[in-house]
């Protein structure tokens, strides 16, 4: 049976002990941490090192501290440096946002919180990451608004917005509540002529609860997702933990999901569509999502799904449809999917091994290059 794919829309553009003593390492040190070896370079910054309390942040949870927030970044030198963020109840006015500089660190404390005032803007950033580079983002915790937002339209509140940058870190956070996204990761650009993101890397992170997706994908080159988890997105379609979805505004390519969790989520587990090339998606776990677990349509192509786990989901688990192209599917446990259409467990149907297999993987005859092997199903 097939259903419904959410409509294109339209976008402009925790470790205690050890993450207190990270504070005190050397920035070279810091800089050139890269899980797994992804990274592409070493980032390197200056040796300034500037407190937000020292510009006047309180910590609170009353006080708006988006100027001293500001005043700290900007006061950086010309080769970077070093902002810290102390433990406390951070307010942010997201309609100025937190807009991060090149060359530097933004590191929060474990129990540091950023919480968002409520608006009622269709668009607003927590943190923005805008044509820079070098950049580590650690620690902490993001809180958006939707709860207490006071409009009704849009879905571009982010609390974390990476667009037409490089050489970006994103480590050990936790981002919620966000009216739009939990994170974003795309270009700054008309159609055809945006400039891609390149070189992000983002590991052990926590994005749930958040209106629209998890975390977004527009046009990229080299992303990497490591140790994450993105759950129970709901509120506003496609509702899914990760979507990859470009659209005209430019390609989107060399993506890697490693390690991750994507559960829980109104829509679709993770959604791979047009313009998008150069997937690998790898030892991760696609469960109890009301969608599809994992999803290609439109375009997509080149896409590598191997060693996943897809079970309890409302549709089935794995859904190659429409135009995708050269998808690779091996070693991938599925079963308990299309839960939203139960069986009679003693049916003869249910007891079918080629039925039992296509409430787990859908291929579409429209695809072309399609290569399925060493998976298990089960029922």
């Amino acid at each position: 049976m097939m259903h419904n794919i959410a409509l294109p829309r339209t976008s402009t553009l925790r470790r205690g002990p050890l993450r207190i003593s990270l504070l005190a390492l050397p920035l070279i040190a810091l800089y050139a941490w890269s899980p797994f070896g992804y990274a592409k370079t070493q980032q390197n910054t200056g040796s300034t090192v500037i407190s937000v309390r020292d510009k006047g942040a309180k910590g609170d949870g009353v006080h708006d501290d988006t100027a001293a927030f500001q005043s700290a970044i900007d006061n950086l030198p010309s080769s970077g440096g070093t902002v810290t963020v102390p433990s406390g109840n951070y307010v942010i006015d997201a309609m100025r946002a937190i807009n991060l500089r090149s060359n530097m660190v933004f590191q929060m404390a474990p129990d540091a919180t950023l919480t968002a005032i409520a608006n009622s803007s269709p668009r607003s950033h927590v943190i923005k990451v805008w044509n820079v580079s070098n950049v580590t983002i650690t620690g902490g915790r993001i809180v958006g608004e939707r709860e207490g937002h006071t409009g009704i339209g849009g879905e571009w509140g982010y609390g974390i917005n990476i667009e037409s940058s490089h050489h970006v870190r994103v480590s050990n956070m936790h981002l919620s509540g966000c009216w739009g996204d939990g994170m974003w990761i795309g270009a700054l650009g008309p159609n055809g002529h945006a400039k891609p993101s390149t070189d992000v890397v983002v590991d052990n992170i926590v994005s749930t609860g958040n209106r629209r997706q998890g975390l977004s994908i527009g046009p990229v080159d080299g992303v990497t997702i490591t140790n994450s988890t993105f759950s129970n997105s709901h509120g506003t379609k496609p509702e899914a933990g990760i979507d990859i979805e470009p659209q005209e505004q430019g390609p989107a390519s060399n993506i890697t999901i490693d390690h991750c969790t994507v559960t829980g989520n109104h829509g679709t587990g993770m959604e791979i569509h047009d313009y998008v090339s150069h997937v690998t998606v790898k030892n991760s776990s696609f469960t109890g999502n009301n969608g599809y677990g994992l999803l290609t349509v439109d375009g997509a192509t080149q896409v590598t799904v191997v060693n996943n786990t897809m079970t309890d989901n409302g549709l089935v688990g794995l859904a190659i449809l429409g135009r995708s192209n050269q998808v690779q599917a091996t070693n991938n446990t599925l079963g308990n999917n299309s839960t939203r259409y139960p069986l009679q467990q003693n049916s003869a149907l249910a007891r079918s091994s080629s039925f039992m297999q296509s409430r787990q993987m859908q291929v579409d005859t429209t695809t072309r290059e399609i290569t399925t092997s060493g998976n298990t199903y089960s029922q």
